[in-house]
């Protein structure tokens, strides 16, 4: 007996055993998927590619392409495994980190802007080299992000859940805020992250302190970081923000200060050979009845 298994995308080596069905999460899905036992969610598809779960009663196994999946959990059916896309995004948002980090030390909003009004007018700026970094979430994206600042001569502060050794835990964040020069956030959401950088976290904070957030927007309170970056006492470099997408008329796109991308670090060229190669993996391991890589349910 084959195995139905929903795939995002068509040209992927499947195992001749399994039989598949392709929906990349926009438009209508296939229908007669009722056999369906393998989904692997589309990714970065702008829609609720889990909705589909009620559409498939035979489901034995979830792939994410996302290294979060606190979200899914409740969502998952009884008896449901679920794998994460654990490592697919490490480079990708790496880089972006540290794009950000740059933009923001050596005032790249400001250079651009210039250039569009012709202007040459210089000033120093700061670096990279020799700050103080806390980097808060220290799984594999934080650790990629990591080598990058240590390449570029920064001191990192690594900082997880718990304390362990050579890292801090979240516990420690008030004795260890006021020592750094950017905080730089690689966090999920779930109950325990949600507004973890408050306002009492971001009064911490030295002047001109940047705070850089690669992970999840529900992390930091908006509010507060709005009112410190539009006072002048601290910088902000977002990929992702609360809410999100942040509406138009939001203070913190004209702010000066402020660098604003659309939640877009984990999606560069670097993410997709990754994903299908994770994939075709999985699949096999389906086909041959062989537990999962990156389970977490």
């Amino acid at each position: 007996m084959t195995a139905r298994v929903l795939l995002p995308w068509p040209d992927l080596a499947v195992p001749p055993e399994l039989t598949t069905a392709v929906w990349d999460g926009r438009g209508t899905p296939p229908d007669a998927l009722e056999q369906v036992e393998f989904y692997v969610l589309p990714y970065d598809s702008g829609t609720r590619p889990f909705d589909l779960f009620g559409r498939l009663p035979s489901l034995r196994a979830v792939q994410s392409l996302s290294a979060g999946y606190d979200q899914l959990l409740p969502l998952l059916p009884d008896g449901v495994r679920l794998a994460n896309g654990r490592g697919l995004h490490d480079l990708s948002v790496a880089e972006h980190a540290l794009t950000l980090v740059l933009s923001a030390q050596r005032l790249f909003p400001r250079w651009f802007a210039q250039q569009q009004r012709g202007i040459w007018d210089r000033v120093h700026t700061r670096s990279l080299a020799d700050t103080r970094v806390l980097l808060v979430g220290y799984g594999s994206i934080g650790r990629a992000i990591e080598r990058y600042l240590l390449a570029g001569k920064a001191e990192v502060v690594p900082v997880a859940s718990t304390a362990r050794p050579g890292v801090h835990g979240v516990a420690e964040l008030p004795e260890l805020l006021p020592t750094v020069d950017i905080v730089l956030l690689v966090l999920p959401d779930n109950p325990r992250t949600i507004g973890l950088i408050g306002a009492a976290e971001l009064a911490a904070l030295p002047d001109g302190a940047l705070v850089v957030n690669v992970g999840r927007g529900t992390a930091v309170d908006t509010a507060a970081l709005t009112a410190e970056v539009a006072a002048g006492r601290l910088r902000a470099a977002l990929d992702v923000t609360d809410p999100e997408p942040l509406p138009a008329d939001h203070p913190l796109w004209t702010l000066d200060g402020a660098i604003i991308t659309p939640h877009i670090a984990g999606g560069s060229d670097s993410f997709y050979p990754r994903a299908k190669r994770l994939t075709e993996r999985q699949l096999r391991r389906f086909a041959a009845g062989e537990e999962l890589e990156n389970l977490v349910r």
